[in-house]
């Protein structure tokens, strides 16, 4: 009975053994085994893996995954106006280097986004006193976070290297006393409207060069009209002076009749017009009285 209980003991013992000496890893992590505060082994591929038991190694885990470090004071910081603002921020950060991670920082990750904060924070500030409120609040401030992300991955791989990548910062919100609030919107809203009279005097004196081409361009199109017109007319006065001038050739009684005619038309156009002549003593009527005699002729030989 003794000797059932002794091989079930060392049995227990044997796995308890093999248990503190085998360890798995996951994919999300790092594993470090450690002895007497030495790394002695650092593993990054997930699986199954072995050390010595404790108190001769140890093992302790490092997240491996991407990281988010969110701001987490309020204290303000001034700008190049010496304006008082608050910002807030966050940072993707992962650990690289587990050996270089631990020996720097430790093995509590906490510690390690403590002392990210504090760089990232003194980062900020050297820049934001760079910079005024307005720069902050307009697209320059995309400039503003890759500065700050230059100083801050030089702090963590300087001569002491942290084992860690930064990989992106981000400004999520800025706030300043309600003293310069004010302030600043007047200057956008000056600024604004600053652009928007620009605009419309460049679209009025636009207007006013579409409308003076325009003018110009009936101008020529009257022009050019005017004469075709007047060409076209003097032609046709041409043609007929041409063609009067032929039949008052072959005919020097019937133009002298025509021209009479046209007297008598130019001298009655109008039903108000009065004139007082003499048939009797007046040449004008010489036409007229010619035609009434040679009509009462013509009746007595009929």
């Amino acid at each position: 009975m003794n000797r059932i209980g002794f091989i079930a003991t060392s049995i227990l013992v044997a796995l308890a053994l093999l248990s503190s000496m085998a360890f798995v890893v996951d994919q999300r992590q790092f594993g470090v085994v450690y002895a007497l505060g030495q790394i002695k082994e650092v593993i990054t591929e997930p699986g199954l893996n072995f050390k010595l038991p404790p108190p001769f190694q140890n093992v302790s885990y490092i997240d491996k995954r991407l990281l988010t470090l969110d701001s987490s004071d309020t204290e303000p910081m001034l700008t190049a106006e010496k304006q008082r603002v608050v910002i807030d921020w966050y940072v993707r950060w992962r650990i690289t280097d587990p050996s270089e991670y631990i020996r720097n920082v430790g093995l509590d990750e906490n510690a390690g986004a403590m002392q990210l904060n504090r760089v990232v924070r003194n980062a900020f500030q050297e820049e934001i006193n760079k910079r005024t409120v307005k720069e902050l609040l307009s697209l320059k401030r995309e400039a503003l976070m890759t500065d700050v992300k230059r100083e801050v991955l030089e702090s963590v791989r300087g001569a002491k290297p942290w084992g860690v990548d930064v990989v992106d910062v981000r400004i999520t919100r800025v706030d300043y006393v309600e003293a310069i609030t004010e302030s600043v919107y007047r200057r956008m809203e000056a600024e604004r409207k600053r652009v928007a009279n620009e605009l419309r005097s460049t679209g009025a004196a636009e207007g006013e060069k579409i409308r003076a081409d325009a003018d110009r361009q009936r101008e020529i199109a009257i022009a050019n009209a005017y004469r075709d017109a007047q060409k076209v007319k003097g032609e046709g006065d041409a043609e007929a002076a041409r063609t009067y001038a032929e039949a008052f050739g072959r005919d020097p009684q019937f133009a002298k009749f025509y021209r009479s005619l046209e007297a008598y038309k130019a001298s009655f156009n109008k039903k108000g017009d009065v004139m007082v002549l003499d048939p009797a003593s007046s040449d004008f009527f010489k036409t007229l009285r010619g035609t009434g005699a040679g009509d009462a002729q013509s009746g007595h030989r009929k």
